[in-house]
């Protein structure tokens, strides 16, 4: 994958896919991006193994900086579902998550997608941010949807998780 900065006088990061060897490095930058739900190291490890095509990281000479994990839900081969963008602190305010999101599209694998989907809580303004700048990038409507409402959480205090929907889109938008 490429090598790009962060923004000038940054160390050089490299955007790749992920390795089974990443699965517990990439548990350990999710723990250090609250708000997001921290899951156990077997489902990054299963990310790593089996999602690796649909996934990215980036990477400077001191470990992870960010992750993006997604997902082609089944029979919608025209949608990249993305579960988690984290970026470590260190790294944050620079444009990673967008740059992650962009070489994600990049992938020759990935050319049949014309849509992004995500699900972000209503406190997560950050994410939201993230995902509006990619819609405008891709100049794409972004649409919200109740997908996950409270309820469905139980009694883990969760907050919501609506549908964030970006699409259609043309990937030569995104090169």
């Amino acid at each position: 994958m490429s090598t790009d900065t962060l923004s000038p006088g940054d160390a050089a990061f490299r955007l790749r896919l992920p390795g089974r060897p990443d699965g517990p490095a990439m548990h350990q930058l999710v723990a250090q991006c609250p708000p997001l739900d921290l899951n156990s190291v077997y489902l990054y490890l299963l990310l790593a193994e089996h999602f690796s095509d649909t996934c990215i990281v980036a990477q400077d000479e001191d470990g992870l900086l960010g992750l993006v994990s997604g997902y082609i839900p089944p029979g919608r081969s025209d949608v990249l579902f993305i579960w988690q963008v984290a970026v470590h602190p260190r790294a944050r305010g620079r444009g990673l998550g967008s740059k992650m999101l962009l070489g994600l599209l990049e992938r020759p694998g990935l050319g049949a997608v014309r849509w992004v989907e995500t699900t972000v809580s209503p406190g997560n303004q950050a994410s939201r941010r993230l995902f509006s700048r990619l819609a405008r990038r891709l100049q794409a409507p972004i649409k919200e949807h109740e997908l996950f409402g409270v309820d469905l959480f139980g009694a883990d205090a969760h907050e919501a998780e609506p549908l964030l929907r970006i699409g259609p889109f043309s990937l030569s938008a995104v090169r």
